[in-house]
């Protein structure tokens, strides 16, 4: 007995279209990057066939989904490191970021099977890949002679604050970033989750959507339901024990948590070896039954314990939903400490998945 992660394909299809209807004049690479966030993404990938094309982190990962089947323009965010995944690149038909000089230099240097279709890389605030505007002008003319890229060279950024209303950096790197695409005439992309959100103004060509394909937001103290998105995934398991205790009693490692009155312990059959957070403080909530009930004590490898004074009658095989439908993950993530990339990305080999709405 453990969690199972149920993915419905329903919500991804809304979640989708929930995009287009916010950025009606853009085109959508939807981010397939770390294995969909945790959903699978070859699971994933044939259920965004109506995206105009598929983005990714690295080139093992759009090598992977070529050999799957999947025809859609494939960005590959991070560019290419060395000849061999330059070489592949071009064999695969990717697109890919240019953002080191290094990049060039191998550019220049191949006689690749087929041109690429090249995205510089405009470093306007995030500094961690790109180049600075400085070099931007430069790094534009040199990929215009050189014969392995493709005609139409695009421009790209990365809005690094755009989950904080009140930060005027998104406002800066937006104007950065257009800036050169009007100097240049070229199609551009800036807008992640957050900038298709909450910033109009970085809706243009070609938008990114990530986190929020899979029913989370990304904004600060802002959950998907609230925008009406829909969550792709619902880690649910079981209730498998109910014990009384005595008030006094120290409940899970360390004793942590004392029972302040004699009461009923649920004991959960999901763990941080199920990629539950460990580090997740009792009060944080779970699903019981449809109603809340909070964690209580520490997180275990294999089990987790609830307070189940509000639920007196629940009973071994009771159902229980970690977070998703009901529950979304930004609440648990923010109790946590972390945010719901990382939950989804961290549910870990041993957890089964299970399909619905396909």
């Amino acid at each position: 007995m453990g969690p199972t992660a149920r993915i419905d394909f329903a919500a991804l299809r809304h979640n989708l279209k929930r995009v287009r209807e916010l950025a009606p004049n853009s085109r959508v690479f939807a981010v397939i990057k770390a294995n969909a966030y945790g959903h699978g993404v070859m699971r994933v990938a044939p259920y965004l066939r109506d995206a105009d094309g598929l983005a990714v982190a690295r080139v093992d990962e759009a090598i992977r989904l070529r050999q799957n089947g999947m025809d859609q323009p494939l960005l590959v965010l991070e560019g290419f490191f060395g000849a061999e995944e330059l070489d592949a690149a071009a064999t695969y038909g990717l697109q890919v970021a240019v953002h080191q000089p290094e990049q060039l230099a191998l550019l220049r240097q191949r006689q690749l099977a087929e041109p690429l279709v090249c995205w510089l890389k405009l470093d306007s605030g995030m500094h961690r890949l790109g180049f600075q505007p400085a070099a931007v002008t430069a790094a534009w003319q040199a990929l215009q002679e050189i014969p392995s890229v493709a005609d139409e060279v695009r421009l790209m950024t990365h809005l690094s604050s755009a989950d904080d209303l009140d930060d005027q950096t998104t406002l800066a790197q937006i104007a950065t970033l257009r800036r050169f695409a009007d100097q240049f005439g070229c199609a551009c992309s800036i807008a992640n989750s957050a900038g298709i959100i909450s910033w109009p103004s970085a809706r243009s060509d070609w938008i990114r959507p990530g986190i929020m394909l899979y029913g989370a937001s990304p904004m600060a103290g802002q959950t998907g339901e609230q925008i009406d998105l829909k969550p792709v995934m619902t880690l649910h398991s079981e209730l498998i024990a109910v014990n009384h205790f005595a008030k006094g009693s120290p409940v899970g490692y360390s004793g942590i948590w004392t029972c302040p009155e004699d009461m009923p312990v649920g004991v959960v059959a999901t763990g941080y070896g199920d990629g539950y957070p460990r580090h997740a403080p009792s009060g944080t909530p779970v699903l019981l039954n449809g109603r809340r009930v909070p964690l209580i004590g520490r997180v275990s490898m294999d089990m987790l314990t609830v307070d189940l004074r509000s639920q007196p009658t629940a009973r071994p095989g009771d159902p229980v939903t970690l977070w998703g439908a009901g529950l979304p993950a930004e609440e648990v993530a923010a109790s946590s400490g972390t945010i719901a990339y990382e939950l989804f990305c961290g549910v870990t080999q041993r957890v089964p998945f299970e399909e619905i709405n396909g």
